[in-house]
């Protein structure tokens, strides 16, 4: 199943790639550093199904950051939610697959791009799944052995500058939302320089702990670590993975690089980081 994930993993950071060089868009890095989250979340653990993008029971799964949204379209047309031919028209005139997450596309639950809004959303989907009666059109149509829907969140280092999170934080330890796991994509550089710079952070996990939340830190890129600790158990608690990974991740010119935060591969870049990934052209 890892070498399944890994595969994919790099399979959507070549769609990535190609989708905003053709578009001239930004947050390629961004866009690398989850790439891994969001191979092993769809590749092996979110109950979703691509014939029925609303299937009552199904996971949630918001990507909070939604600049990161030519990586969440690739790895939702790979898992058959529309067609990976569709994505060549990301961030064209028109289109549904526009630069920030557009929940018009299938498999998207909200839409993303100011930033700080997607946790508070989770923190109330998880609250409203684990009450006794589910939103009204969920109670006609799930089943009686239905388990309850969990709720994920993908938000970024730089987010968590957002005030709005930290209510949210607090908000899902006080209501023990033990469906919720928030996922923080820390590859330590933001818009405008390093978190450390901008707003240093830490200690980031004793601050989510002391909000009453089960914290597990881990390599980023490591797809049995992300496996493991979403799979750890955290009965009780909100959980959240710290997930350590590195910008740009896959493309060696671009790793760690704030510049590649705002600018788009030209053809010999793409090229080149096309085949440093193995992708083909």
């Amino acid at each position: 199943m890892t070498t399944d994930t890994i595969k994919l993993a790099q399979t959507i950071r070549g769609h990535a790639l190609r989708m905003i060089a053709k578009a001239k868009a930004s947050h390629v890095g961004s866009c690398l550093s989850m790439a891994d989250l969001l191979a092993v979340l769809y590749g092996s653990h979110l109950r979703v199904d691509p014939n029925n993008p609303r299937w009552p029971e199904r996971d949630r799964l918001i990507v909070s950051k939604g600049h990161g949204a030519a990586i969440l379209y690739a790895v939702l047309a790979e898992r058959g939610f529309f067609p990976v031919a569709d994505l060549i028209t990301y961030s064209q005139d028109g289109s549904p697959l526009t630069g920030h997450v557009s929940h018009h596309v299938p498999g998207v639950e909200l839409s993303t791009g100011s930033l700080g809004h997607g946790l508070p959303v989770g923190c109330g989907l998880a609250l409203a799944h684990g009450r006794p009666h589910a939103p009204r059109e969920e109670i006609v149509t799930r089943s009686v052995t239905s388990t309850v829907p969990r709720t994920f969140v993908i938000v970024s280092d730089g987010e968590l500058d957002e005030g709005s999170n930290w209510e949210a934080i607090l908000f899902a330890g006080h209501h023990k939302l033990d469906s919720l796991t928030a996922l923080v994509d820390y590859n330590k550089i933001q818009s405008f320089g390093s978190v450390k710079d901008v707003l240093d952070l830490e200690p980031l996990t004793d601050k989510w702990r002391d909000f009453g939340w089960t914290v597990i830190a881990i390599d980023g890129h490591d797809h049995d670590a992300i496996q493991a600790a979403l799979h750890a158990d955290h009965a009780g608690k909100p959980k959240v993975i710290l997930a350590h990974t590195i910008k740009g991740k896959g493309v060696a010119y671009m790793e760690d690089q704030l510049a590649w935060h705002y600018k788009s591969p030209d053809a010999k870049q793409l090229a080149e980081a096309l085949a440093g990934l193995g992708c083909g052209q």
